[in-house]
């Protein structure tokens, strides 16, 4: 065994015995970035990137369900990347599709789908479907396998549910005007029922939410990883445990 692999194995104790276990994010939302850069810099094609990305997600769910985290949220796809051209986004997709066919495969976990699905073409759709519906009953980690996700899209898609049910109902619009409130539109987002993000981790050296969870994200500790999300390491998520732990969460300011 190499030295940085003994090394590399003593920090990692280290951190694990470090942790509070006491202040451990309920949910983790991930922004899985840099699988593109990383492949560039592989010399190899964004798809072998998007694989290499796809094959940590495992990684970091075993990770999750160390330390007791409830619920985790990744940033797969972004409303944005299906304007991607055909010949980058069709190899992505079914990337995609094998990933939440072999995460829901796991056994534990529970598959929830959050995003525009009908803005996804009709098969990858059925995917995360069957996936949420094979899953359902499991009792293990809460995993959003955010696809085809804005989160102004998330707000306005809350909005129209909250519109239509009250128009269901019959309740008037001056009526509904004068009673909607935060609570009733968190009602209608694609994670009601579940906590809000208390921490969420970037990597690839950028420094921006881009909109990820942007309703569920106003009180969420921020952590930016410099690392491509392929080259993503225990050690760099336990760290970002260690540096939400350390802060001092104020919920208003």
């Amino acid at each position: 065994m190499a030295l940085s692999d003994v090394l590399y194995g003593v920090y990692e104790r280290r951190l694990v015995a470090s942790l509070d276990r006491t202040r451990i994010p309920r949910h983790v939302g991930v922004i899985l970035d840099g699988n593109r850069r990383w492949a560039a810099d592989q010399g190899s094609s964004t798809a072998h990137g998007h694989r290499a990305g796809a094959a940590k997600i495992e990684d970091l769910l075993g990770w999750c369900e160390e330390v007791d985290v409830e619920v985790v949220t990744l940033w797969l796809l972004s409303t944005d990347n299906l304007e991607r051209p055909a010949g980058e986004l069709d190899p992505l997709l079914a990337i995609i599709e094998e990933t939440v066919t072999g995460l829901a495969s796991h056994g534990t976990w529970r598959i929830h789908p959050v995003g525009a699905l009908d803005l996804l073409p009709a098969h990858t759709a059925e995917v995360l479907k069957k996936a949420e519906s094979d899953t359902s009953t499991r009792s293990g980690i809460i995993v959003n396998v955010a696809v085809g996700y804005g989160g102004r899209r998330e707000v306005v898609d809350a909005v129209r549910a909250l519109l239509a049910e009250h128009a269901a109902r019959g309740t008037t619009l001056d009526d509904l005007a004068a009673a909607v409130d935060v609570e009733h539109i968190a009602e209608h987002l694609y994670t009601a029922g579940q906590p809000d993000p208390d921490l969420v981790i970037r990597t690839s050296g950028e420094q921006r939410l881009s909109g990820f969870l942007l309703w569920q994200s106003a009180h969420t500790e921020l952590y930016f990883c410099e690392a491509y999300w392929p080259d993503f390491r225990k050690v760099d998520f336990l760290r970002a445990l260690r540096a939400y732990a350390a802060r001092g969460r104020r919920f208003g300011s």
